[in-house]
């Protein structure tokens, strides 16, 4: 039984080991990338340490490209990921609370249709959302992406596990009893208690916002409205840009390349780090019935 247990426990760590090198490997030859030569990172070793002088030029060549794009891509991205999980927890936070403890006609209905659309994949989706969002005018604007990102079925579905299976029913029935309107009870009762799970409907949208491409690509004709993941594709084809006024001239290679993934990489890594413990409460939450 010892040996077994060992070699269990030797396997288990061999795994985690393949697969912290399978992801962790890429992440480190990218920010090493950042402080090499184009030359170096084609003909140097993959995982040697470049110098600042190149990470200083790397960064000024950068944020020279079309006149810092990628500073108004970030914040592009900001506006649209942050909109649209604000109106994400607007709408899907009660949509998910009056399927799971209300009943009116058609629940069902709309449960079932929840789910269909949230198994969906978003891709397929785009094409219809485009031709609705033009029909109404609102192509080319911050809307036509905010309002699209901010429809968000998987949110509903994990606000309604949660009112389901953790939120006594018996307890808003007392609230109900002495006399709180329902709009009363979901205020002071319902939402508060749904903490973990707006947290996890937080992290899950925002994710999704900031990472998505095709429909702000679809949506958005002038780059200067792109966020920074459709930015991201501006770079790989541009080899050079010329700056007539300066007489200087700013190369988009790969060093920059893997400084701009590293950008958009930051702000998912800096939610991600920071909101830890409300994850991990929020997975937690609907695990049991209290």
């Amino acid at each position: 039984m010892a040996t077994r247990a060992i070699a269990g426990r030797a396997g288990w760590f061999a795994g985690m080991a393949f697969f912290l090198l399978f992801f962790a490997l890429p992440v480190v030859w990218l920010i090493l990338a950042t402080t090499k030569s184009d030359a170096d990172i084609v003909r140097g070793h993959p995982f040697a340490i470049g110098s600042w002088h190149d990470f200083q030029q790397t960064w000024h060549n950068l944020l020279n490209f079309q006149d810092g794009a990628i500073v108004l891509w970030m914040k592009n991205s900001a506006i649209y990921a942050f909109g649209a999980l604000a109106l994400t927890l607007i709408t899907a936070i009660p949509a998910g609370y009056g399927l799971a403890l209300t009943q009116f006609i058609g629940r069902k209905t709309l449960l079932s249709i929840t789910l269909i659309v949230m198994i969906m994949p978003a891709a397929a989706l785009v094409l219809p959302l485009y031709l609705e969002i033009n029909a109404i005018g609102l192509t080319g604007t911050i809307w036509s992406v905010i309002l699209p990102l901010s429809f968000f079925p998987f949110g509903v579905y994990l606000a309604y596990i949660y009112y389901s299976s953790t939120v006594p029913s018996d307890l808003l029935a007392a609230a109900r009893l002495d006399g709180c309107s329902e709009w009363q009870v979901f205020r002071h009762i319902a939402l508060p208690l749904a903490r973990p799970v707006i947290a996890l409907v937080s992290f899950f949208s925002f994710v999704g916002n900031w990472n998505n491409f095709f429909l702000p690509f679809v949506m958005l004709p002038d780059s200067q409205q792109y966020p920074a993941q459709v930015g991201l594709s501006n770079l790989l084809t541009a080899s050079a840009v010329f700056n007539t006024s300066a007489g200087t001239e700013s190369q988009i290679l790969r060093p920059e390349l893997a400084l701009a993934a590293l950008f958009t990489i930051l702000p998912v890594l800096l939610v991600f780090l920071f909101s830890q413990r409300a994850l991990v409460s929020g997975m937690l939450a609907g695990g049991t019935k209290e």
